[in-house]
Protein backbone atom coordinates (compact mmCIF):
# COMPACT_ATOMS: atom_id res chain seq x y z
CA UNK A 1 0.00 0.00 0.00
CA UNK A 2 1.83 3.11 -0.89
CA UNK A 3 0.27 5.88 1.83
CA UNK A 4 1.31 8.63 0.09
CA UNK A 5 -0.56 8.31 -2.79
CA UNK A 6 -3.64 6.83 -1.19
CA UNK A 7 -6.85 8.47 -2.15
CA UNK A 8 -9.35 5.87 -1.72
CA UNK A 9 -11.70 5.85 1.93
CA UNK A 10 -11.18 3.21 2.92
CA UNK A 11 -7.64 3.60 3.37
CA UNK A 12 -8.67 6.28 5.71
CA UNK A 13 -7.00 6.45 9.08
CA UNK A 14 -8.71 7.77 12.15
CA UNK A 15 -6.34 8.44 15.25
CA UNK A 16 -7.78 8.12 18.46
CA UNK A 17 -6.90 9.74 21.16
CA UNK A 18 -7.94 10.11 24.98
CA UNK A 19 -7.77 12.96 27.11
CA UNK A 20 -7.47 14.27 30.53
CA UNK A 21 -5.37 17.36 31.72
CA UNK A 22 -2.65 16.74 29.10
CA UNK A 23 -1.79 20.57 28.30
CA UNK A 24 2.15 20.25 29.20
CA UNK A 25 2.62 18.05 26.01
CA UNK A 26 -0.47 18.04 24.20
CA UNK A 27 0.28 20.48 21.35
CA UNK A 28 3.51 18.38 20.70
CA UNK A 29 1.75 15.11 20.36
CA UNK A 30 -1.27 16.86 17.74
CA UNK A 31 1.75 18.68 15.90
CA UNK A 32 3.31 15.31 15.34
CA UNK A 33 0.80 13.64 14.04
CA UNK A 34 -1.41 16.39 12.14
CA UNK A 35 1.40 16.35 9.14
CA UNK A 36 0.79 12.49 8.67
CA UNK A 37 -3.25 13.03 7.79
CA UNK A 38 -4.44 13.15 4.51
CA UNK A 39 -7.83 15.13 3.66
CA UNK A 40 -10.04 12.10 4.50
CA UNK A 41 -8.60 11.52 7.87
CA UNK A 42 -9.53 12.23 11.29
CA UNK A 43 -8.28 12.92 14.60
CA UNK A 44 -11.12 11.56 17.46
CA UNK A 45 -10.43 13.36 20.69
CA UNK A 46 -12.59 12.56 23.95
CA UNK A 47 -11.92 14.87 26.94
CA UNK A 48 -12.29 13.40 30.17
CA UNK A 49 -13.09 16.08 32.23
CA UNK A 50 -9.78 18.43 31.70
CA UNK A 51 -9.42 20.98 34.43
CA UNK A 52 -6.47 22.67 32.46
CA UNK A 53 -6.47 24.46 29.48
CA UNK A 54 -6.31 21.17 27.41
CA UNK A 55 -9.06 21.80 25.82
CA UNK A 56 -8.32 25.68 24.78
CA UNK A 57 -5.21 24.07 23.24
CA UNK A 58 -7.02 22.23 21.12
CA UNK A 59 -9.52 24.59 20.11
CA UNK A 60 -6.93 26.69 18.31
CA UNK A 61 -6.27 24.66 15.83
CA UNK A 62 -8.39 25.34 12.54
CA UNK A 63 -8.46 21.91 11.12
CA UNK A 64 -11.83 20.06 10.36
CA UNK A 65 -10.53 16.59 10.95
CA UNK A 66 -9.73 17.19 14.50
CA UNK A 67 -13.03 15.95 16.34
CA UNK A 68 -13.63 16.57 19.98
CA UNK A 69 -16.47 14.53 21.15
CA UNK A 70 -18.88 16.07 23.21
CA UNK A 71 -17.33 16.85 27.12
CA UNK A 72 -18.30 14.29 29.34
CA UNK A 73 -16.87 12.68 32.84
CA UNK A 74 -15.33 9.11 33.04
CA UNK A 75 -12.85 9.12 35.71
CA UNK A 76 -11.85 6.00 33.67
CA UNK A 77 -8.38 5.85 30.28
CA UNK A 78 -10.36 3.03 29.75
CA UNK A 79 -14.03 4.12 29.65
CA UNK A 80 -12.56 7.45 28.12
CA UNK A 81 -10.89 4.90 25.04
CA UNK A 82 -14.29 2.99 24.82
CA UNK A 83 -16.50 6.28 24.05
CA UNK A 84 -13.57 7.45 21.31
CA UNK A 85 -13.08 4.34 19.51
CA UNK A 86 -17.25 3.74 19.49
CA UNK A 87 -17.05 7.30 17.09
CA UNK A 88 -14.17 6.14 15.03
CA UNK A 89 -15.24 6.48 10.86
CA UNK A 90 -12.42 5.01 9.23
CA UNK A 91 -11.38 1.45 8.03
CA UNK A 92 -7.91 2.21 10.10
CA UNK A 93 -7.34 2.88 13.87
CA UNK A 94 -4.53 4.23 15.34
CA UNK A 95 -4.28 4.50 19.61
CA UNK A 96 -2.91 7.86 20.85
CA UNK A 97 -1.69 8.94 24.07
CA UNK A 98 -1.86 12.92 25.06
CA UNK A 99 1.80 13.07 26.15
CA UNK A 100 4.12 11.63 23.54
CA UNK A 101 5.63 12.46 19.99
CA UNK A 102 5.18 10.38 16.82
CA UNK A 103 8.25 9.64 14.15
CA UNK A 104 7.06 11.40 10.73
CA UNK A 105 6.83 7.86 9.13
CA UNK A 106 4.32 6.38 11.72
CA UNK A 107 1.28 5.81 10.18
CA UNK A 108 2.90 5.35 6.33
CA UNK A 109 5.13 2.17 8.19
CA UNK A 110 2.07 0.87 10.11
CA UNK A 111 -0.44 1.34 7.38
CA UNK A 112 2.07 -0.91 4.79
CA UNK A 113 1.72 -3.59 7.20
CA UNK A 114 -1.90 -3.24 8.00
CA UNK A 115 -1.99 -4.40 4.05
CA UNK A 116 -1.80 -7.69 4.80
CA UNK A 117 -2.27 -7.83 9.05
CA UNK A 118 -5.69 -7.12 11.19
CA UNK A 119 -3.49 -5.53 14.16
CA UNK A 120 0.28 -4.11 14.04
CA UNK A 121 2.65 -2.93 16.94
CA UNK A 122 5.55 -0.97 16.42
CA UNK A 123 8.30 -0.86 18.85
CA UNK A 124 9.29 3.10 20.78
CA UNK A 125 11.71 4.96 22.39
CA UNK A 126 11.14 5.04 26.27
CA UNK A 127 11.89 9.56 26.85
CA UNK A 128 11.28 11.56 29.66
CA UNK A 129 9.61 14.45 30.04
CA UNK A 130 12.48 16.57 28.57
CA UNK A 131 12.73 14.11 25.04
CA UNK A 132 15.90 12.26 26.95
CA UNK A 133 16.38 8.60 26.20
CA UNK A 134 15.35 5.96 29.65
CA UNK A 135 15.13 3.18 27.48
CA UNK A 136 15.78 3.06 23.53
CA UNK A 137 13.47 0.04 22.79
CA UNK A 138 10.47 -1.06 24.70
CA UNK A 139 10.37 -4.30 22.37
CA UNK A 140 14.30 -5.09 24.04
CA UNK A 141 13.17 -4.09 27.42
CA UNK A 142 9.93 -6.26 27.27
CA UNK A 143 11.15 -9.22 25.41
CA UNK A 144 8.11 -8.78 22.93
CA UNK A 145 6.73 -10.76 20.24
CA UNK A 146 3.32 -12.33 19.29
CA UNK A 147 1.69 -15.05 21.08
CA UNK A 148 -1.46 -15.09 23.36
CA UNK A 149 -0.10 -16.80 26.26
CA UNK A 150 3.30 -14.29 26.03
CA UNK A 151 0.91 -11.13 26.12
CA UNK A 152 -1.55 -12.90 28.54
CA UNK A 153 1.17 -12.59 31.38
CA UNK A 154 3.43 -10.44 29.87
CA UNK A 155 1.79 -7.41 27.38
CA UNK A 156 3.83 -6.28 24.62
CA UNK A 157 0.29 -4.41 23.34
CA UNK A 158 0.97 -0.66 24.25
CA UNK A 159 -1.62 1.51 22.97
CA UNK A 160 0.53 3.87 21.68
CA UNK A 161 2.29 1.93 19.46
CA UNK A 162 -1.14 -0.11 17.90
CA UNK A 163 -2.68 0.34 14.85
CA UNK A 164 -5.55 -2.10 13.74
CA UNK A 165 -8.15 -2.84 10.98
CA UNK A 166 -11.56 -1.25 12.11
CA UNK A 167 -12.90 -4.91 11.69
CA UNK A 168 -10.96 -5.75 15.30
CA UNK A 169 -13.58 -3.48 16.99
CA UNK A 170 -16.49 -5.48 16.22
CA UNK A 171 -14.82 -8.42 18.77
CA UNK A 172 -13.32 -6.23 21.36
CA UNK A 173 -16.10 -3.34 21.98
CA UNK A 174 -17.84 -3.25 24.48
CA UNK A 175 -15.12 -3.27 26.73
CA UNK A 176 -16.05 -5.62 29.30
CA UNK A 177 -16.45 -4.17 32.70
CA UNK A 178 -13.66 -4.64 35.35
CA UNK A 179 -10.52 -4.65 32.55
CA UNK A 180 -7.88 -2.40 33.74
CA UNK A 181 -6.11 -2.22 30.40
CA UNK A 182 -8.05 -1.06 27.09
CA UNK A 183 -4.81 -1.64 24.82
CA UNK A 184 -3.98 -5.22 26.12
CA UNK A 185 -7.57 -5.71 25.74
CA UNK A 186 -7.69 -4.83 22.08
CA UNK A 187 -4.38 -6.78 21.82
CA UNK A 188 -5.42 -9.87 23.31
CA UNK A 189 -8.73 -9.98 21.17
CA UNK A 190 -6.84 -9.30 17.94
CA UNK A 191 -4.47 -12.11 18.42
CA UNK A 192 -7.07 -14.85 19.35
CA UNK A 193 -9.04 -14.05 15.96
CA UNK A 194 -7.34 -11.88 13.86
CA UNK A 195 -3.72 -11.50 12.40
CA UNK A 196 -1.19 -9.88 14.52
CA UNK A 197 2.91 -8.57 13.84
CA UNK A 198 5.10 -6.65 15.86
CA UNK A 199 7.26 -3.89 13.53
CA UNK A 200 10.81 -4.17 14.87
CA UNK A 201 10.64 -0.07 13.92
CA UNK A 202 10.78 2.38 16.73
CA UNK A 203 8.18 4.96 15.11
CA UNK A 204 7.06 6.92 18.61
CA UNK A 205 8.93 8.64 21.89
CA UNK A 206 6.44 7.71 24.36
CA UNK A 207 7.08 9.93 27.20
CA UNK A 208 7.52 8.55 30.91
CA UNK A 209 7.00 12.18 33.28
CA UNK A 210 5.35 11.12 36.36
CA UNK A 211 2.04 11.97 35.21
CA UNK A 212 1.15 9.05 33.32
CA UNK A 213 -1.52 6.88 33.62
CA UNK A 214 0.10 3.05 32.33
CA UNK A 215 2.95 1.65 33.38
CA UNK A 216 5.01 1.33 30.21
CA UNK A 217 8.63 0.41 30.89
CA UNK A 218 8.27 0.24 34.88
CA UNK A 219 7.58 -2.83 36.74
CA UNK A 220 4.43 -3.22 37.96
CA UNK A 221 3.56 -2.22 42.05
CA UNK A 222 0.51 -4.90 41.89
CA UNK A 223 1.30 -7.96 44.05
CA UNK A 224 1.09 -11.37 43.15
CA UNK A 225 -2.12 -12.23 44.05
CA UNK A 226 -3.72 -8.91 42.50
CA UNK A 227 -2.15 -10.39 39.15
CA UNK A 228 -3.16 -13.80 39.66
CA UNK A 229 -6.75 -12.28 39.83
CA UNK A 230 -7.27 -10.26 37.49
CA UNK A 231 -5.19 -12.98 34.80
CA UNK A 232 -8.54 -15.39 35.76
CA UNK A 233 -10.63 -12.49 35.35
CA UNK A 234 -9.28 -11.77 31.60
CA UNK A 235 -9.22 -15.34 30.62
CA UNK A 236 -12.68 -15.78 31.48
CA UNK A 237 -13.52 -12.43 29.64
CA UNK A 238 -11.68 -13.70 26.53
CA UNK A 239 -12.95 -16.94 26.51
CA UNK A 240 -16.48 -15.45 26.94
CA UNK A 241 -15.63 -13.21 24.49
Amino acid sequence: MDVDKRKDESMSVSVCMAVHNGSSFIKDQVDSILPQLHAQDELVISDDGSSDDTLEILRSYSDERIKILSIQKFGSPVKNFEFALSHCQNDFIFLSDQDDIWHPEKIKSMLQVLSTFDLAVCDCRIVNGELSTIRNSFFELNSSKKGLLKNFFKSSFVGCCMAFRKEVLTKALPFPAGITMHDQWIGLVAQRYFRVNFIPQILVDHRRHGGNYSTTGELSQNSWGKKVISRVKLAKMLLQR
